[in-house]
């Protein structure tokens, strides 16, 4: 989302950096440069404004000009500018009342609240061990219920459909009740989606908020709006006392001005991020973390607990018992788990966001980084018979002609497949022969990824 945000920025500090001494006048143009950047980037300009005054007020003082190494202190203080406009800390949901604590999700049509909906549900049940209830007060788009109880049987969750169907007061009245008899600690209520901001609707809204008072009202919003979805909350929030904010499709063609804009002109936290249609696609949203990815500082640490939950444990010790036993033990099949489990955790390319300093990579190395690669990898690997896969050695002329074939790709597709394979088979014995790296690598959580 802030691919382009984050070039310009790491490339102004980086002209900075390197000067044994900074002085307020090539601060003071570093700083247009960076407000460039956040403009090109649909930042709103109140927010720029702001920014940038803040980040020059503290940067032309003594913090940076009079540091021993200024061009860290520079970029320091950029960091922490970003994180304080970004939100500071993090904001999690307040849930701590008697239940059911009611989440109350608002928006514009097509924003994703059905969506974001089902992946809260599943969030809050999987890693809080919460009883969740679904329900709809969408009286106006007729699929809008059927796609939700749908959604709340794929995340196992109940759902609750109302007897009356047109009066949304009434039925977050009855879904209240239900949760209640149901014992349910959280009820999700999904409102319906207005296509601008409409007096009536947004009047709907407050009757509802009045009656069930619920413990979050979180506005959902597409990123991909840019500055119009700052306006856009700034109208809920005069219409509603808004707790925070979940910023969807962040996985698309965003500048990333939502993000930055979003906090600051309504006062609301965001809360979570929401990535793609896959319902494991929402995380909570840590600001420190998202300023040091935009400043091009990686995300190690959700890297690490994305490991820890989305990693096979038993495949990655299988993995770990094979290191230095020899090349016939490392087998495609064993390739082929590797691969799936790097698409569980959203692909090569979510995987190289988190990592330091990737931002500066080539175009052209980052366009390998596709992972469309990484299916046709997959679909070679599944093209094979299992004596194949086992014994990849066998793999000659005709063979390669009958597996491209079957895969959809390039007899060149699969040689290239082979030789990846053959070179993580030296690349392990390596590692297995020498004792300490052996233990390392059973001690981690994901035993390993192709290519490292």
């Amino acid at each position: 989302m802030f691919d382009q945000l984050s070039k310009r920025l790491t490339g102004s500090l980086d002209r900075l950096r390197g000067r044994g001494r900074l002085t307020e006048e090539n601060i003071r143009e570093a700083m247009r440069e960076v407000r460039v950047a956040l403009l090109e980037a649909d930042v709103a300009l109140p927010v720029v404004k702001d920014f940038i005054a803040q980040t020059t007020e503290r940067a032309v003082g003594q913090e940076v000009v009079g540091s021993l190494k200024p061009g860290q202190a520079l970029v320091k203080v950029v960091h922490e500018e970003l994180k304080r406009v970004l939100g500071g800390d993090q904001a999690s949901l307040q849930l701590d009342q008697a239940p059911p604590a009611v989440i109350l999700l608002a928006g514009l049509q097509g924003a994703g609240k059905t969506t974001t909906a089902g992946k809260l549900a599943r969030l809050l049940k999987q890693r809080h061990n919460k009883k969740v209830l679904l329900t709809s007060c969408d009286i106006y788009r007729p699929a809008a219920i059927d796609q939700l109880e749908t959604l709340a049987s794929q995340v196992e969750v109940d759902f609750f459909r109302a007897a009356s169907t047109d009066d949304a007061v009434a039925i977050a009245e009855e879904a209240v009740v239900q949760a209640r008899r149901q014992f349910a600690d959280v009820l999700i209520l999904d409102t319906a989606g207005r296509l601008a901001v409409d007096e009536a609707m947004m009047d709907e809204i407050r009757r509802v908020h009045a009656r069930v008072e619920p413990s979050e009202v979180l506005f959902v919003v597409d990123s991909m709006t840019g500055q119009d979805a700052a306006n856009t909350a700034r109208a809920f929030h005069e219409a509603l006392p808004l707790s925070g904010v979940v910023l969807t499709k962040t996985d698309g063609d965003a500048r990333g001005g939502a993000a930055l804009s979003v906090r600051q002109i309504t006062g609301a936290p965001i809360k979570f991020l929401g990535t793609g249609e896959k319902l494991d696609g929402l995380e909570p949203f840590h600001p420190d973390r998202l300023a040091s990815r935009i400043l091009g500082m990686g995300d190690v640490l959700s890297l690490v607990e994305e490991v820890e939950r989305k990693v096979d444990k038993k495949q990655a010790a299988k993995l770990a018992s094979k290191v230095g036993k020899g090349s016939r033990r490392f087998g495609m099949d064993d390739l082929r788990d590797q691969l799936k489990q790097m698409e569980n955790m959203g692909g090569l390319g979510s995987l190289v966001d988190k990592l330091p300093g990737m931002n500066r990579l080539p175009e052209a190395a980052r366009a390998q980084m596709d992972d469309r690669q990484t299916r046709r990898m997959i679909a070679i690997i599944n093209s094979m018979t299992p004596n194949e896969r086992r014994y990849p050695d066998l793999i000659k002329g005709s063979r390669k002609r009958r597996i491209a074939l079957g895969s959809g790709t390039q007899i060149q597709d699969v040689n290239r497949l082979l030789k990846q394979h053959k070179q993580m088979q030296k690349m392990m014995k390596k590692v297995g022969n020498k004792g300490a790296m052996s233990k390392l690598l059973k001690r981690l959580p994901g035993g390993g990824f192709p290519g490292m």
